[in-house]
């Protein structure tokens, strides 16, 4: 049994019970996608949320740091990527740590893995993706999102690119982290988890909401031929089209990923739009804007070229694959 199908009988009965509408009808499509998915993507975020809260108990960054600074190109890169998943999942929350880490002496192609992983692979991302799309969808951009980064780290680091960081980095080395508790008891490390569940839940909710009310819109009224027009399969431009709109814009991944699953209701190849998710999440010009106080013009330009080729790939990628 579908554990969604009491959802999915809700959004029926407001529709057509409370507001007498047809499900046909554009409204009544364009209502039933936002009661259907929103307690839908709520339930996830809270259960996800809840088990990887309750994880970070044993990631506290000094431990992190400690961890990536003893490791090198490949496995450090491994490393910083799978942490990445269970660190911030907004791109400008990510970037403090990413500071930290290099100050500590993380190798910059490792602190690279972990900065593409963080805002786009992380619990938020997972939840709503399995909410929106189901578990295979989930694990490929999972998997393709850890690759990314692992592979980015690498290409960076194999460049050498040290002399491209501002020097003020390298001159505070001796800088630490906040330590954590390392004998935490597992009741606490549980009431943590249920503290970071609700603070993830508190934050994220009006993007939700608000994206999911975007793509309802989207569901009922925009005409699907303009959308397939514009970015269809038959256009084989349409993934870097997707990704050059994308980077402009700035919203983390709770309140694009429900824009995401209405373009693919409306035709659109879920490569496509996933790489425009990326493009958003993962190069906005916020996190630019902070990264720039760290690096220089040249490296800030190779990150933004690995991170735009890599996820162009994905996108051509994920459309081959899931056709």
């Amino acid at each position: 049994m579908n554990p969604f199908t009491f959802f999915d009988w809700l959004a029926r009965w407001i529709v057509t019970g409370v507001f007498g509408l047809s499900l046909e009808s554009r409204l009544g499509a364009s209502l039933h996608f936002f009661f259907f998915d929103v307690p839908k993507v709520m339930t996830l975020l809270l259960v996800i949320s809840f088990v990887v809260g309750t994880l970070q108990t044993w990631l506290q960054p000094e431990n992190v740091r400690r961890l990536l600074g003893g490791k090198r190109t490949f496995l450090g890169n491994i490393l910083a990527a799978g942490i990445g998943i269970f660190t911030p999942f907004c791109s400008c929350s990510a970037v403090p740590l990413f500071i930290g880490f290099l100050k500590g002496g993380v190798p910059l192609g490792v602190t690279f893995s972990y900065l593409i992983a963080a805002p786009m692979v992380n619990e938020v991302a997972m939840a709503l993706l399995w909410g929106l799309f189901g578990f295979k969808v989930t694990a490929i951009y999972v998997a393709f999102g850890v690759t990314l980064a692992i592979l980015g780290g690498i290409a960076i680091g194999l460049l050498r690119l040290e002399k491209w960081v501002e020097p003020f980095i390298w001159e505070i080395q001796t800088g630490s982290l906040d330590d954590g508790s390392p004998a935490m008891p597992l009741g606490q490390r549980i009431r943590e988890g249920w503290r970071s569940s609700r603070e993830i839940f508190g934050t994220v909710w009006p993007y939700i909401v608000g994206g999911i009310g975007v793509g309802a819109g989207i569901h009922g009224y925009v005409p699907q031929d303009l959308i397939v027009r514009w970015a269809g399969p038959q256009n084989p431009f349409a993934v870097p089209i997707a990704v050059i709109i994308g980077v402009p814009l700035y919203a983390n991944v709770a309140g694009v990923l429900p824009i995401t699953e209405a373009l693919v209701g409306k035709g659109l190849p879920l490569g496509t739009v996933l790489s425009f998710t990326m493009a958003v999440t993962a190069l906005s010009l916020p996190e630019m804007v902070i990264l720039r106080r760290v690096l220089r013009p040249r490296l800030l330009t190779v990150f933004i070229a690995v991170m735009t080729a890599g996820i162009i790939g994905v996108g051509y990628l994920f459309n081959a694959l899931m056709t």
